[in-house]
Protein backbone atom coordinates (compact mmCIF):
# COMPACT_ATOMS: atom_id res chain seq x y z
CA UNK A 1 0.00 0.00 0.00
CA UNK A 2 2.82 2.01 0.79
CA UNK A 3 4.08 2.38 -2.66
CA UNK A 4 1.01 3.90 -4.19
CA UNK A 5 1.61 6.67 -1.59
CA UNK A 6 3.83 9.26 -3.82
CA UNK A 7 1.92 8.40 -6.85
CA UNK A 8 -1.44 9.44 -4.92
CA UNK A 9 0.38 12.30 -3.34
CA UNK A 10 1.30 13.37 -7.11
CA UNK A 11 -1.75 13.51 -8.40
CA UNK A 12 -3.12 15.46 -5.53
CA UNK A 13 -0.34 17.80 -6.09
CA UNK A 14 -0.66 18.28 -10.07
CA UNK A 15 -4.67 18.74 -9.38
CA UNK A 16 -4.47 21.17 -7.31
CA UNK A 17 -2.03 22.97 -8.76
CA UNK A 18 -4.32 22.84 -12.48
CA UNK A 19 -7.10 24.04 -10.25
CA UNK A 20 -6.18 27.59 -8.40
CA UNK A 21 -4.00 28.09 -12.00
CA UNK A 22 -7.50 28.48 -13.81
CA UNK A 23 -8.21 27.88 -17.29
CA UNK A 24 -6.36 30.38 -19.85
CA UNK A 25 -9.13 29.96 -22.55
CA UNK A 26 -11.02 33.25 -24.08
CA UNK A 27 -15.05 33.25 -23.47
CA UNK A 28 -15.65 32.54 -27.17
CA UNK A 29 -14.10 30.24 -29.72
CA UNK A 30 -10.65 31.39 -30.54
CA UNK A 31 -11.09 31.38 -33.71
CA UNK A 32 -13.72 33.83 -34.34
CA UNK A 33 -15.79 31.70 -36.99
CA UNK A 34 -18.35 30.23 -35.74
CA UNK A 35 -20.86 28.65 -38.16
CA UNK A 36 -24.01 27.13 -37.37
CA UNK A 37 -25.45 24.43 -40.03
CA UNK A 38 -28.38 23.13 -38.88
CA UNK A 39 -30.01 19.93 -40.37
CA UNK A 40 -33.99 20.14 -39.94
CA UNK A 41 -33.95 16.27 -41.12
CA UNK A 42 -32.19 15.10 -38.32
CA UNK A 43 -32.65 18.06 -36.12
CA UNK A 44 -29.19 18.40 -35.16
CA UNK A 45 -26.64 20.96 -35.70
CA UNK A 46 -23.84 19.16 -38.10
CA UNK A 47 -21.45 19.31 -41.26
CA UNK A 48 -19.21 22.36 -39.62
CA UNK A 49 -15.42 21.70 -40.21
CA UNK A 50 -12.61 23.93 -39.48
CA UNK A 51 -9.95 25.09 -42.07
CA UNK A 52 -6.52 24.67 -42.11
CA UNK A 53 -5.79 28.49 -41.74
CA UNK A 54 -8.21 28.46 -38.84
CA UNK A 55 -6.73 26.44 -37.15
CA UNK A 56 -2.63 27.16 -37.71
CA UNK A 57 -4.35 30.57 -36.05
CA UNK A 58 -5.53 29.30 -33.36
CA UNK A 59 -2.73 26.89 -32.47
CA UNK A 60 -0.43 29.73 -32.86
CA UNK A 61 -2.21 32.39 -30.70
CA UNK A 62 -2.67 29.54 -27.83
CA UNK A 63 0.18 28.04 -27.84
CA UNK A 64 2.66 30.83 -28.14
CA UNK A 65 4.42 29.13 -31.58
CA UNK A 66 5.09 30.73 -34.72
CA UNK A 67 2.56 30.95 -37.31
CA UNK A 68 4.51 29.15 -39.69
CA UNK A 69 5.22 26.35 -36.81
CA UNK A 70 1.46 25.70 -36.41
CA UNK A 71 0.41 25.60 -40.35
CA UNK A 72 3.59 22.63 -40.71
CA UNK A 73 1.65 20.71 -38.00
CA UNK A 74 -1.88 21.32 -38.97
CA UNK A 75 -0.78 20.52 -42.57
CA UNK A 76 0.68 17.13 -41.48
CA UNK A 77 -2.11 16.79 -39.48
CA UNK A 78 -5.13 17.46 -42.51
CA UNK A 79 -3.21 15.23 -44.74
CA UNK A 80 -3.54 12.56 -42.17
CA UNK A 81 -7.13 13.24 -40.54
CA UNK A 82 -9.01 15.72 -42.65
CA UNK A 83 -10.17 18.64 -41.25
CA UNK A 84 -11.51 18.56 -37.85
CA UNK A 85 -15.18 19.35 -35.86
CA UNK A 86 -13.55 20.89 -32.90
CA UNK A 87 -10.76 21.34 -30.41
CA UNK A 88 -9.43 21.79 -27.34
CA UNK A 89 -7.94 24.99 -25.45
CA UNK A 90 -6.84 24.62 -22.19
CA UNK A 91 -4.01 23.48 -19.74
CA UNK A 92 -2.75 20.29 -18.22
CA UNK A 93 -0.06 19.30 -15.35
CA UNK A 94 1.90 16.19 -15.34
CA UNK A 95 4.55 13.90 -13.77
CA UNK A 96 6.01 10.58 -14.00
CA UNK A 97 7.43 8.38 -10.72
CA UNK A 98 7.26 5.23 -12.67
CA UNK A 99 3.48 5.53 -13.11
CA UNK A 100 2.68 9.22 -14.47
CA UNK A 101 -0.29 11.17 -14.39
CA UNK A 102 -1.74 13.70 -16.38
CA UNK A 103 -4.43 16.54 -15.26
CA UNK A 104 -5.63 18.91 -17.68
CA UNK A 105 -8.78 21.81 -18.19
CA UNK A 106 -9.98 23.09 -20.81
CA UNK A 107 -13.00 24.28 -23.21
CA UNK A 108 -14.30 21.85 -26.42
CA UNK A 109 -15.04 24.50 -29.17
CA UNK A 110 -17.14 22.93 -31.88
CA UNK A 111 -17.13 24.50 -35.40
CA UNK A 112 -20.75 24.64 -35.04
CA UNK A 113 -20.89 27.21 -32.14
CA UNK A 114 -21.36 25.03 -29.33
CA UNK A 115 -18.58 24.30 -26.55
CA UNK A 116 -18.43 23.32 -23.11
CA UNK A 117 -16.40 22.66 -20.31
CA UNK A 118 -13.97 20.06 -20.11
CA UNK A 119 -11.57 17.79 -17.97
CA UNK A 120 -9.00 15.07 -18.60
CA UNK A 121 -6.85 12.97 -16.40
CA UNK A 122 -5.45 9.36 -16.10
CA UNK A 123 -2.31 7.16 -15.83
CA UNK A 124 0.56 6.61 -18.39
CA UNK A 125 3.71 4.14 -17.64
CA UNK A 126 6.85 5.11 -19.37
CA UNK A 127 9.82 6.80 -19.42
CA UNK A 128 8.75 10.06 -18.41
CA UNK A 129 10.43 11.92 -15.68
CA UNK A 130 9.66 14.70 -13.08
CA UNK A 131 6.43 16.90 -13.70
CA UNK A 132 5.34 19.50 -15.68
CA UNK A 133 2.76 22.36 -16.32
CA UNK A 134 1.90 23.68 -20.45
CA UNK A 135 -1.22 24.69 -22.51
CA UNK A 136 -2.78 21.83 -24.43
CA UNK A 137 -4.09 22.15 -27.89
CA UNK A 138 -6.73 19.42 -28.88
CA UNK A 139 -7.96 18.42 -32.22
CA UNK A 140 -11.56 16.41 -32.40
CA UNK A 141 -12.38 14.42 -35.50
CA UNK A 142 -15.85 12.53 -36.16
CA UNK A 143 -17.76 14.35 -32.73
CA UNK A 144 -21.16 15.12 -33.62
CA UNK A 145 -22.57 15.03 -29.88
CA UNK A 146 -20.43 16.91 -27.95
CA UNK A 147 -21.60 14.53 -24.56
CA UNK A 148 -19.80 11.34 -26.53
CA UNK A 149 -16.39 13.38 -25.87
CA UNK A 150 -17.00 12.38 -21.78
CA UNK A 151 -15.03 9.06 -22.09
CA UNK A 152 -11.86 7.03 -21.60
CA UNK A 153 -9.61 7.38 -24.90
CA UNK A 154 -6.82 5.27 -24.99
CA UNK A 155 -3.71 6.33 -26.76
CA UNK A 156 -3.21 4.99 -30.14
CA UNK A 157 0.70 2.90 -29.60
CA UNK A 158 2.80 4.13 -32.53
CA UNK A 159 1.02 7.18 -33.11
CA UNK A 160 3.07 10.04 -31.54
CA UNK A 161 5.69 12.42 -33.70
CA UNK A 162 7.27 15.51 -33.30
CA UNK A 163 7.25 18.42 -35.95
CA UNK A 164 8.86 22.51 -35.31
CA UNK A 165 9.12 21.81 -31.80
CA UNK A 166 5.33 20.27 -31.11
CA UNK A 167 4.36 16.89 -29.92
CA UNK A 168 1.42 14.75 -31.06
CA UNK A 169 0.22 11.92 -30.63
CA UNK A 170 -3.68 9.96 -31.07
CA UNK A 171 -6.21 8.64 -28.68
CA UNK A 172 -9.44 6.74 -30.64
CA UNK A 173 -12.21 5.35 -28.68
CA UNK A 174 -15.93 4.89 -30.78
CA UNK A 175 -14.97 5.86 -34.12
CA UNK A 176 -13.91 9.54 -32.28
CA UNK A 177 -10.42 10.59 -32.73
CA UNK A 178 -8.73 13.13 -30.63
CA UNK A 179 -5.27 14.69 -31.83
CA UNK A 180 -3.79 16.30 -28.74
CA UNK A 181 -0.93 19.10 -29.69
CA UNK A 182 1.99 20.17 -26.75
CA UNK A 183 4.75 21.97 -27.52
CA UNK A 184 7.16 23.37 -24.54
CA UNK A 185 7.74 21.39 -21.57
CA UNK A 186 4.41 20.06 -22.38
CA UNK A 187 6.55 18.02 -25.33
CA UNK A 188 7.68 15.15 -23.81
CA UNK A 189 7.77 11.66 -25.82
CA UNK A 190 8.66 9.34 -23.49
CA UNK A 191 7.92 5.66 -24.27
CA UNK A 192 4.61 5.85 -22.49
CA UNK A 193 0.94 3.87 -22.70
CA UNK A 194 -2.27 3.95 -21.01
CA UNK A 195 -5.09 6.54 -21.48
CA UNK A 196 -6.71 10.04 -21.17
CA UNK A 197 -10.09 10.15 -19.38
CA UNK A 198 -12.21 13.14 -20.36
CA UNK A 199 -15.26 14.69 -17.82
CA UNK A 200 -17.47 17.21 -16.97
CA UNK A 201 -15.90 17.76 -13.49
CA UNK A 202 -12.53 17.38 -12.18
CA UNK A 203 -11.80 13.96 -10.84
CA UNK A 204 -8.99 13.51 -8.09
CA UNK A 205 -7.74 10.04 -8.79
CA UNK A 206 -6.99 8.88 -12.29
CA UNK A 207 -7.95 5.21 -12.03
Amino acid sequence: MMRYVPHMLLALVLAAGLGLSGCATAPNDPTGQNQTQYNPQTGRVEGAQYTENELAAAISTHLGVSAESAASVIERMFRKQGSPVGYITGQEASGAVGVGLRYGKGTLWMKDGRSSEIYWQGPSIGFDFGADGAKAFVLVYNLNDPDDIYRRFPGVNGSAFLLAGMAVNYQRAEGITLAPIRTGVGARLGANVGYLSYSRKRKILPF
